[in-house]
């Protein structure tokens, strides 16, 4: 594979994959049981997940350890010693899989933790805590890191700086929104932008969040705040209702790949699905990806 930053540079549109979490449940991950769990118990079913993103299109694969960090995993059962252990296993799986022929991006979340002041973590905290779990990511095998569903700026800061800290691969950074067009801590994408991009991120932009209304005006405001950013929208598949005691997100694939044209529009270079999405949903998006190739070419 070409390296990733001179795809981005070329301007080349890269798929990702989607959800991680609600499709292991779907596999039979119990409830309240960590999904990083499975990349030592279950390793056979975390492979097939991203088997089936890879033969769906995928072109970025994000690893089984959204949730890695020792504070997360503390919290999930007091799992904190095994970081090292779930996250190896998460890239190494991937890598796996990939076979050279698709990025693995290391996948880290929040820590869960409310940042200083508004809670008890603090920033030092924050970066050491990150900075462990991508040390075992980068042993692990991985491509780039990609931290999502950031609400905090200062936590997304302190997960940036932490990978910056240990090694040099590509650094990725969603933030999820609100219909507001703000995060939960009420931070907007401009002001994401100005605060991450002097820490030399390689890819910028949303993922989660509530609903696909909002993916426009973040994506707009992420260009307008940072004109020649590679910028990613992976967004839920529209809104969660509660079906028969059961939790279904309301976009079916081809709905959902409808919008992504629009995203590239604005923008959007790496284009992938988050809670509720599936690998029908990448199969949808990458065949309007190609139709829309063979007409340009």
């Amino acid at each position: 594979m070409q390296p990733l930053i001179s795809v981005l540079e070329s301007g080349r549109i890269l798929l990702a994959d989607g959800a991680t979490g609600t499709m292991l449940q779907t596999m039979g991950l119990p409830a309240g049981c960590p999904p990083e769990v499975w990349n030592v118990e279950q390793p056979a079913n975390v492979r097939q997940l991203y088997r089936a993103y890879l033969n769906a299109g995928s072109q970025i694969i994000l690893t089984n350890s959204f949730g890695g960090s020792r504070l997360k995993l503390e919290r999930a059962g007091g799992l904190g010693s095994q970081v090292a252990e779930f996250n190896r296993a998460a890239a190494a799986l991937a890598r796996l899989e990939a076979n050279g022929k698709a990025y693995v991006a290391g996948d880290i979340g929040p820590s869960g933790e409310l940042m200083e002041p508004y809670g008890t973590l603090s920033y030092v905290q924050a970066v050491q805590a990150f900075a462990e779990q991508v040390h075992a990511l980068v042993e692990g095998g991985v491509d780039l890191l990609w931290i999502e569903t950031m609400s905090d700026l200062s936590e997304a800061k302190a997960a940036v700086e932490a990978a910056k800290s240990v090694c040099d691969l590509p650094v990725f950074c969603t933030l999820s929104y609100t219909k507001s067009g703000r995060t939960m801590m009420g931070v907007k994408p401009g002001q994401a932008a100005e605060t991450l991009r002097p820490l030399g991120v390689a890819a910028i932009g949303l993922n989660c969040g509530e609903g696909i209304e909002m993916v426009p005006p973040v994506l707009s405001e992420y260009r307008r705040a940072w004109p020649n950013a590679p910028l990613i929208a992976k967004p839920n598949a529209g809104l969660p209702k509660l079906i028969d005691g059961e939790t279904v997100f309301d976009l079916g694939p081809q709905a959902f790949a409808d919008h992504i044209l629009e995203w590239i529009a604005l923008g959007a270079q790496i284009i992938g699905g988050c809670c509720g999405s599936s690998p029908q949903h990448i199969a949808a998006m990458a065949t309007v990806l190609n139709k829309n190739s063979e007409q340009k070419g």
